[in-house]
């Protein structure tokens, strides 16, 4: 029972007595203590053990005794009982946008609708209409997100994808006879949802049953839904479907080919082995039969009439292939990474040998836009600062809400400074870290700034963000943001278009135009590395490379751990085939200090 677990039950439990109709007070009681839980910076076992989590701010007693029960027996009997007292299917109903726990409360107790099938029913059938506040355009809107949350379903954000697959993996990879084994799938691709998690290995024929065996076994199995010699799949606890493939080693690296995809990717792969004479599978390279001629070899035959005489008669023997390298090689391609395998023009580069040299986590020596307690962070600056040192960077932004954001905090002008005072003074103890002074700033409707040109020149770099009015025009939204660009002391453009992954679609912007105009007034762009963001897209990234546009990658951090969520934001950038040039912050500290002054001369 490690923090993030505790933390998820006590915010569930401000929620279940929220569906209860508890003391609002009591309700925020409990989300409070998972924030600071969440920002412990010390073994949550250690402090329950020996009572000191009473004296961590904002947890009290009754609260701290139910942490101590969940940490040391697994369990908690308080909220056995309070889950056990409502209808399950009512916590399902918030993952309807728009919907929350006040709304789910009045239609369970005035026209005792207990699921999202009972809520769907009572939309069509018009009955949301009697209660006072609801109406028809509250039914449709209803009916849209329960078409939504049904689309979303079979989705997993990547960073829940990719810890289930670990702790499967994990488990195979250590079975005697496993000689290889990958992740594959759109997880090795760092796409930004999962569907599926796959696993490739190869082992030796004798260790075969037990390596399956290891995983279908697996404590995070639901249930099995197939098992075999080569192919096992299972539903983990998760609800993610995993399957994991066990292939003979010389066949190990045409099923990680595969079994990565793309599928477009692997077209296009076939049909580039089919030029050569040659069929590409799963299980490796074969020559084509004589006579055969699928439709890769057609259109090749077809191409090759219309092409230079140079770039004819491709047909040539296949090497070997121990490695993904040598498939490529045998092609007379260049390796192309896995973020790249989109069929986006990886493989026209690969041919030419002018694929980017992607940018890599090792890169990172600092980043922007966390938040700090400050604002609606649960960590203090200094924390942060340590967690920062810990990962090897060597500075910090923070980036806390400006004083609009009320529901987070924001900061006054007057906390602005003592902010200020408290960076200086820490800054003034360490010459190999910095910590930069910055703001995360509303952008207002009207495309104004939430603090005045003054207040923002005391910083040394602004975030500028949209957090309302999401639904305005397309024009206006992009004419709104643009003119935030225009400001001369903003920095950096954060979560550019607004989305949280599986739970609420972008706001209408024209992402092209707001590119250019950070391109003409010179303007950062944050990818925003959270898990449920990954904003700015991947597929806009080569764009701004394009027009010269920087990256800024950004966790969008409100506790130490979530520093690591740059993590995925790497992934993203290079998914969108960014190098280390284009992302600022692999800068070093003299770059930097340097490049941040250069912004505001």
């Amino acid at each position: 029972m490690d923090k993030n677990r505790v933390a998820e039950i006590l915010d569930e439990l401000g929620t279940l007595l929220e569906l209860k109709g508890e003391n609002p007070f009591k309700c925020r009681a409990y989300h409070n203590a998972s924030r600071a839980i969440s920002g412990l910076t010390v073994d949550i076992k250690t402090l329950a053990e020996s009572g000191e989590i009473r004296n961590v701010k904002g947890i009290g007693e009754a609260i701290a005794e139910k942490i101590t029960e969940l940490v040391t027996t697994e369990k908690l009997k308080y909220y056995d009982e309070l889950k056990s007292s409502l209808p399950e299917g009512l916590m399902k109903m918030l993952g309807i946008q728009g919907v929350g726990p006040k709304k789910v409360k009045l239609l369970y107790e005035k026209l005792k609708i207990k699921s999202i099938e009972d809520l769907e029913k009572a939309c069509k059938a018009g009955k949301l209409a009697t209660l006072e506040g609801f109406g028809k355009k509250t039914e449709e809107n209803m009916l849209a997100g329960i078409e939504v949350l049904r689309k979303r379903s079979t989705k997993s954000l990547c960073s829940v994808a990719e810890l289930a697959a670990q702790r499967m993996f994990d488990v195979v990879v250590k079975q005697p006879g496993v000689i290889r084994a990958e992740i594959a799938g759109s997880l090795r691709r760092k796409k930004e949802t999962i569907g599926d998690i796959d696993i490739v290995a190869s082992a030796r024929r004798s260790a075969v049953k037990t390596v399956m065996k290891s995983f279908t076994s697996h404590e995070d199995v639901e249930r099995v839904t197939g098992e075999g010699e080569t192919k096992s799949s299972v539903v983990l606890k998760s609800g993610i479907n995993c399957d994991l493939r066990v292939v003979d080693d010389a066949e190990f690296p045409f099923a990680l080919n595969y079994f990565t995809g793309s599928k477009e990717h692997n077209v296009r792969m076939r049909g580039r082995a089919n030029d050569y004479g040659f069929s590409l599978n799963e299980y490796g390279f074969s020559k084509l039969e004589p006579g055969e001629k699928s439709k890769h070899a057609v259109r090749a035959a077809q191409e090759a009439q219309m092409a230079p005489k140079a770039t004819r008669g491709k047909v040539k023997k296949i090497v070997a292939c121990k490695t993904e390298e040598d498939i490529y090689r045998a092609l007379d391609l260049a390796y192309v990474p896995p973020e790249l395998r989109e069929d986006t023009g990886e493989l026209e580069a690969a041919e030419k040998n002018t694929l980017p040299a992607l940018v890599e986590e090792k890169d990172i020596n600092g980043t922007f836009h966390c938040h700090t307690n400050y604002s609606d962070g649960a960590n203090t600056i200094l924390e942060m600062a340590h967690a920062a040192e810990k990962l090897g960077w060597h500075y910090l932004g923070i980036a806390d809400h400006s004083k609009i954001a009320a529901y987070a905090n924001g900061l006054s002008e007057e906390r602005v400074k003592k902010q200020h005072k408290e960076i200086d003074a820490l800054n003034q103890k360490r010459s190999d870290f910095r910590i930069y002074k910055g703001t995360e700033v509303d952008i207002l409707p009207s495309g104004d700034l939430d603090f005045s040109d003054k207040v923002l020149s005391s910083f040394e770099y602004v975030v500028a963000s949209v957090h309302s009015s999401f639904k305005m025009l397309e024009a206006e939204m992009t004419k709104r943001v643009i003119k935030a660009l225009k400001n001369k002391y903003v920095t950096m453009l954060g979560h550019p278009t607004g989305r949280l992954l599986l739970q609420r679609d972008n706001y209408p912007i024209d992402m092209i135009a707001v590119i250019n105009a950070a391109s003409d007034y010179g303007k950062i762009i944050e990818i925003n590395a959270h898990p449920l963001r990954l904003d700015l897209d991947w597929r806009l990234c080569s764009y701004a490379k394009k027009k010269n546009v920087k990256i800024a990658i950004n966790p969008d951090a409100h506790v130490t751990d979530g520093l690591t969520d740059v993590h995925y934001g790497v992934g993203i950038a290079r998914k969108g085939w960014l190098e280390k040039k284009d992302v600022i912050n692999t800068l070093d500290l003299k770059q930097m200090d340097q490049f941040l002054e250069s912004l505001r001369s």
